[in-house]
């Protein structure tokens, strides 16, 4: 729908030239802006009704009470994989499970995984590599949820998040933990619209700033660049196919068959596969947007090690495929 929308606006009603890079990407331009706006909309004030109406305190409990027995970061991972959000989207889930109580190590493995793997995802690898290659992408996406979850949990770091969400998470528990009943539904909508909008007035300019950043890329960039640095000749093929795709924004859906276009060429399949890993995984605009809620060392910690942890993966899946 969004991508027709845009299609309609830059082609039918400005007139421009399809075969220009300009027209290209501006397109992309509003295909994404379209499509990102609605899934911001929808998705923090579904993470505000949910704030709203779910017990924080018994999360919390359960939590520190132990019965996961060190779980919580592997069901973060899971529930990541079941959502069907890119990076961009995932961010208002990441900060309404901040504001819920639930530690920063959790809520990272959520983050991590949940624009890795997708059903949407997984069953374009099926047709494209076959369930061998889509079982080990699974895996290999929700581990690295959880394992990255459990080491930035352990050290620390939620002294880089920045005071708002905190501030939004400490009125949450004393209201959770007040004997006022709850308020009446019109102002508990108001309540969460309210908080929806101020998250989004926020994160939008920097989600409109990456979004640009990646349309002129998407426009202007020659296909050929990624198939000269990225043979099989090149041993640092890998680290340089995550460095190229950090200033990208893709979901998962749309950069597959991408992938599968590189190595058709030549390209090796973990070399292709930490490229796609980086820009559904390690976008700008996922940057952009989450520098509103970390501090610059606590998103340098991040993205530094969810770098690493694709270009380790990459080398794998080379020697495995």
């Amino acid at each position: 729908m969004w991508e027709s929308i845009a299609h309609t606006i830059v082609y039918d009603w400005i007139g421009m030239n399809p075969a220009t890079h300009t027209a290209a990407a501006l397109q992309f331009f509003l295909h994404e802006t379209l499509k990102i706006g609605f899934l911001l909309l929808i998705v923090t004030h579904l993470m505000g009704v949910i704030n709203a109406l779910f017990p924080v305190e018994r999360v919390r409990r359960l939590i520190a009470s132990g019965k996961l027995r060190g779980g919580e970061h592997l069901v973060a991972a899971v529930f990541g994989a079941v959502t069907p959000f890119c990076s961009c989207s995932s961010i208002p889930l990441f900060i309404g499970f901040l504001q819920g109580g639930i530690p920063l190590g959790v809520t990272f493995s959520f983050l991590i995984t949940s624009p890795l793997v997708n059903e949407v995802a997984l069953a374009l690898f099926l047709g494209l590599f076959g369930w061998k290659v889509t079982l080990v992408y699974a895996l290999s996406g929700i581990l690295l949820g959880t394992v990255l979850g459990v080491a930035l949990g352990k050290l620390g770091l939620e002294r880089y998040v920045e005071d708002w969400v905190w501030e939004i998470a400490r009125k949450k528990v004393a209201a959770a933990s007040g004997e006022g009943s709850r308020p009446p539904v019109r102002d508990l909508a108001r309540a969460v619209s309210r908080e929806a909008f101020g998250i989004m007035r926020k994160i939008g300019p920097y989600v409109l700033a990456g979004v640009a950043v990646g349309a002129f890329i998407h426009g202007f960039v020659p296909t050929g660049f990624f198939e000269r640095y990225l043979s099989p000749s090149n041993p640092l093929g890998v680290p340089i196919s995550v460095l190229v795709a950090v200033p990208m924004y893709a979901s998962a859906s749309g950069v597959i068959p991408v992938v599968q276009a590189l190595v058709a060429k030549g390209i090796p399949l973990g070399t292709a596969m930490a490229f796609m890993m980086g820009v559904v995984g390690l976008s700008l605009p996922e940057a952009l947007i989450l520098k509103k809620v970390m501090h610059p060392r606590l998103l340098g910690v991040f993205f530094g090690s969810v770098a690493a942890a694709i270009i380790l993966l990459g080398y794998t899946f080379n020697l495995i495929f």
